[in-house]
């Protein structure tokens, strides 16, 4: 990518951002507070925000698109943060749970075994000594099944490990790869088990969210709704993309109209870019980005006429009573999401699809209302309090990290690098593991600094060395 000299401006090479949410708003901010304005940014929606967006119900409620929770990982996206939200925001001590066997046990499950049925915890803990009777090499494991087996042992992968991860990714887990999870699942050392069983003590210090903040007002959303001023003379909402011309380097829209760059920034899914692209598109860089894997969601949200009758702040589900994955008392995070906190709270339930789980739209809230009875969430008599209940659809919300991946980005983005199209952003770059907001904003933000300032990107974010 050739750098733009940061002294031009308006006269500088034509830059088009595809998509409004934390990357496409991040990099638009960013060009912006570096003085760049030749650029576009189109979103097909009529707001900004993208997957961090939340809605408002008819009934007054607040509703996020999944159960995001701010932490970070970046000192610019903290001082971006604060710079946008001042002190409009609750800061909280994470309280989660694992709801099984009819029990509340503290995250993370493997660390917490000692309050599960006094049988299920010798199955656990004798599953996970034979694992580890010898050092692990992760290396040696060729999926993600393999290494739950091979690492947490037959016990836990059969009551929580094996089962919650097919109702996150609605892909069975030997479809997916080892290399996408660094922090996000806590590999447990068996002393540490052990002790917590034999001397009876709870472990739930472990995670890199175990504060995180959120919008006093607005929900997740109120973040990315505040960057939009900044950008607001580059911003065209409901502005849908339906093609990207490589060679004659212009972006068509869904109304006709044609938008020339010299510099692209897409945050679309990569496969849905590399589908739509017209020119001369090799067939391997077809053939791959049609490898690439993802699932979808319902987020159900519901609203009871009751005051909030926990603490607690997000669940996860790993049984078949229930079609969520994971729960969030959303209201606990801020008393703007419901119309009156002294009456009301309100959950957010989140289900995933795919070819490999389907779930059927139609009945979906029905099946979440009596999930939140079958767990105890809800009581039978507690449905007459139920004042709302909001369906929200994204096919795309997961970016599943499948066998194929790796290999199918290495084709691809070199390629697309080639042709002046940058692909970021959780869908752009298809790594769930920097798919954060704060790896979100910090993608689009690196890449202008790349643009602009020849600074490097973070390898992570994006970049696969190998083409077709």
């Amino acid at each position: 990518m050739t750098q733009i000299e940061t002294s031009t401006t308006a006269d500088g090479p034509k830059i088009v951002i595809i998509g409004a949410g934390p990357t496409g708003l991040a990099a638009g901010y960013r060009l912006r507070e570096l003085g760049y304005t030749n650029f576009t940014m189109l979103e097909s929606r009529y707001k900004v925000g993208g997957l961090a967006s939340s809605e408002r119900s008819p009934n007054g409620f607040i509703y996020d698109i999944g159960g995001h929770v701010l932490f970070s990982h970046y000192e610019y996206f903290d001082r971006l943060f604060d710079k946008l939200m001042g002190d409009e925001y609750q800061e909280l001590l994470r309280e989660s749970w694992v709801w099984m066997f009819d029990r509340f046990l503290p995250y993370p499950f493997q660390n917490n075994i000692k309050f599960l049925p006094r049988e299920v915890v010798l199955e656990c803990l004798l599953g996970l000594i034979e694992a580890q009777k010898q050092p692990i090499d992760k290396n040696q494991f060729a999926n993600f099944e393999e290494l739950i087996r091979g690492v947490f042992g037959v016990g836990i992968a059969k009551h929580f490990m094996m089962p919650y991860n097919f109702k996150v990714w609605a892909h069975p887990p030997r479809m997916m790869n080892k290399e996408w999870i660094g922090e996000r699942v806590a590999t447990p050392p068996i002393e540490r088990v052990l002790g917590n069983v034999v001397l009876d003590r709870e472990d739930v210090s472990w995670g890199p969210n175990a504060t995180f903040k959120y919008p006093r007002v607005g929900g997740t959303g109120e973040l990315f709704e505040r960057m939009r001023p900044y950008v607001e003379e580059n911003l065209r909402l409901c502005a849908p993309v339906v093609s990207v011309d490589a060679d004659r380097r212009e972006v068509v829209l869904a109304d006709g109209g044609r938008q020339p760059f010299d510099v692209l920034l897409s945050t679309i899914p990569l496969d849905i870019l590399v589908k739509s692209m017209t020119g001369d598109v090799p067939d391997c860089v077809r053939t791959q980005a049609a490898r690439l894997r993802h699932s979808g969601s319902y987020i159900v949200g519901v609203g009871i006429k009751q005051p909030s009758p926990s603490n607690k702040c997000w669940m996860y589900f790993p049984e078949d009573n229930c079609p969520f994955y994971r729960l969030t008392y959303l209201s606990n995070y801020s008393p703007d999401v419901v119309p009156d906190p002294a009456t009301h709270y309100s959950l957010l339930a989140e289900i995933s699809h795919s070819e490999f789980k389907p779930v059927d739209r139609r009945t979906i809230v029905d099946e979440t209302i009596q999930g939140l009875v079958n767990t105890r969430m809800i009581s039978e008599a507690d449905k007459r309090d139920i004042v709302d209940a909001h369906l929200i659809e994204r096919d795309y919300t997961y970016p599943t990290p499948s066998l194929e991946r790796d290999e199918a980005l290495k084709a691809v983005q070199p390629w697309l690098e080639a042709k002046g199209i940058h692909s970021r952003g959780r869908f752009g770059s298809w790594r769930y593991e920097v798919g954060n907001m704060d790896h979100s904003v910090a993608q689009g933000v690196e890449w202008v600094n790349r643009l602009l300032l020849n600074d490097a990107e973070n390898e992570l974010t994006w970049q696969a060395k190998r083409g077709c």
